[in-house]
């Protein structure tokens, strides 16, 4: 079993997101005379704080929904009379808040213009290590396939199996093996995607595909792809996969890969409780948690004693097969919403009004030619969707009942309807602009963000091939070493069962063997 968890945000709108920050940062900056604070007011007290801004010359700059409480900008000289204002409770600064997104935007050196790097890439230092040495290292993935026509791996050195249960190594109907490899050696080209850990083309892979589209493997499969990469002559075996019971023969396998002196790299599960999924389990292979942006640990991976090394696990964008991604987007009247996405959505547009379609939990043909807005709860969002369709609705917008922002799924339900996520805020702005005219869309891309110890394990696998580029001849048991003391430690001081040793980190791993060698 595939152990991953998976959120499908979408690669394109971080583009989206930092023309937006721009945009703001010209459009909210105070004059030099002027500054920008936050009233807070007593209630009823709206129209007499308008006035007291119009007198001091100032604008109102946002009405903040739900409370008594407004953004305005006014000469400085005039704060200290609203802060003495009897019916205002406080003055505040504006602060200013960015967005943050799994990637940022190259600036050059050492990726070309144009490039997303996601966090997890600089996370792990693969910036400051060149990867020019790596075509001495070969890794082995043992996934669900790699589209070989995809935009940014296609350049690379790859080879791999046929298999007479999943086909050809060259195609990736499950949309995993793909991502795990672009995270591992998505291309350095200009103005094209993301980058990888090892993203110049120099690096074998080889690819066994061992997943299709229903996403399950024997482990007996799994030993035989063990072999396979063995044959191949891999120096590092990746596996973002695993399962709750072990296996002698697989087991075996494994560790007849350690004495061959490669290194094996599996994923320690997204169970979120102390359970040891297989081949992790295994002496011979290295268990790798996940962490987040913040290098926290992230409550789904797996804790326990065979937990040994930690890699960027949560928000990670990378390459899935080309036009299998969605990006998502909604503008309501003239707002424009940054939704999430819903997992099985189909990729189309429609436009229609606005309307309130409550929990929809019930068909209600007034929404014929509608976009439903409605709240998450009670029922899953297959049938709000649903229902919305058998309404008439041309669109779904289904928003949060709790904090912040989301990602669905439809799981095997089918509609015709595009269908995005809100966060509750957004949710809430939305039922003020009921009736406007709202344009939902779904579009194809190329690149998706994963969650999952799935997404972990390629960071840390593709950064013992770097590391290892350099030192050819150390064995794999000796740069396990290396990576586990060169980590950066996280949580208590030391090993502990959440992230092990800690995050993996290529340039503390390169420096340390550089000056103590291999065996320490």
């Amino acid at each position: 079993m595939i152990g991953i968890s998976r959120t499908s945000k979408i690669a394109l709108a971080v583009k989206m997101a930092c023309a937006a920050a721009a945009v703001g940062a010209a459009g909210y900056a105070a004059a030099a005379d002027t500054t920008r604070v936050i009233v807070a007011f007593k209630p009823g007290k709206a129209a007499d704080i308008h006035a007291a801004v119009k007198a001091a010359k100032g604008a109102v700059k946002h009405e903040i929904f739900g409370m008594d409480a407004m953004a305005i900008e006014v000469p400085t000289q005039a704060l200290n009379g609203l802060a003495h204002n009897p019916n205002v409770e406080y003055v505040e600064e504006d602060v200013k808040r960015k967005p943050f997104s799994g990637t940022t935007a190259s600036t050059g050196t050492p990726y070309m213009l144009g490039q997303l790097v996601p966090w997890g890439i600089k996370a792990v230092q693969a910036d400051q290590l060149s990867d020019a040495s790596t075509g001495n290292r070969k890794v082995c993935i043992i996934d669900s396939g790699y589209d070989r026509t995809h935009e940014d791996l296609s350049g690379n050195v790859v080879t791999g199996e046929y298999d007479s249960g999943t086909g050809w190594w060259y195609t990736d109907e499950n949309h995993h093996g793909t991502h795990v490899a672009g995270t591992i050696a998505g291309i350095n080209n200009s103005g094209v995607g993301v980058v990888g850990v090892n993203p110049n083309r120099k690096l074998n892979l080889h690819i066994v595909k061992v997943f299709g589209a229903d996403g399950w493997a024997y482990s007996s499969t799994l030993a035989t792809a063990a072999n396979k990469c063995a044959a191949a002559k891999a120096n590092v075996v990746s596996m973002s996969l695993g399962g709750a019971s072990s296996s002698k023969t697989e087991q075996r396998a494994f560790d007849s890969l350690q004495s061959a002196g490669a290194l094996s790299i599996a994923a320690a599960g997204n169970d979120g409780n102390t359970a040891v999924s297989y081949p992790a389990g295994y002496a011979s292979v290295m268990s790798v948690a996940a962490v987040d942006e913040s290098l926290t640990w992230a409550s789904f991976s797996q804790y326990n004693s065979k937990v040994e090394i930690a890699g960027p696990g949560v928000n990670v964008l990378s390459t899935v097969p080309m036009g299998a991604g969605a990006e998502p987007s909604l503008v309501v009247g003239a707002s424009t919403y940054a939704p999430g996405a819903m997992d099985g959505s189909p990729k189309t547009t429609a436009t229609g009004a606005l309307a309130d379609f409550g929990l929809g939990d019930t068909v209600n043909t007034a929404m014929a030619g509608k976009v439903c807005l409605i709240q998450r709860g009670t029922v899953d969002f297959a049938t709000k969707v649903s229902n919305c369709k058998a309404s008439g609705g041309v669109g779904a917008v289904v928003y949060n009942n709790a904090a912040g922002g989301f990602g669905g799924t439809l799981g095997t339900t089918v509609t015709t309807i595009p269908s995005v996520t809100a966060s509750d805020t957004e949710g809430a702005a939305m039922k003020a602009q009921l009736g406007a005219s709202a344009t939902v869309a779904v579009k194809p891309t190329n690149y998706s963000f994963y969650d999952g110890t799935s997404m972990a394990t390629p960071h840390v696998s593709a950064v013992a091939a770097l590391v290892w580029s350099y030192f050819p001849t150390c064995t794999g048991s000796q740069i396990r070493t290396s990576l586990t003391k060169s980590a950066k430690d996280l949580n208590a001081a030391g090993r502990d069962v959440y992230t092990g040793y800690g995050l993996v980190q290529a340039k503390a791993a390169y420096d340390r063997i550089k000056s103590l060698g291999c065996g320490m």
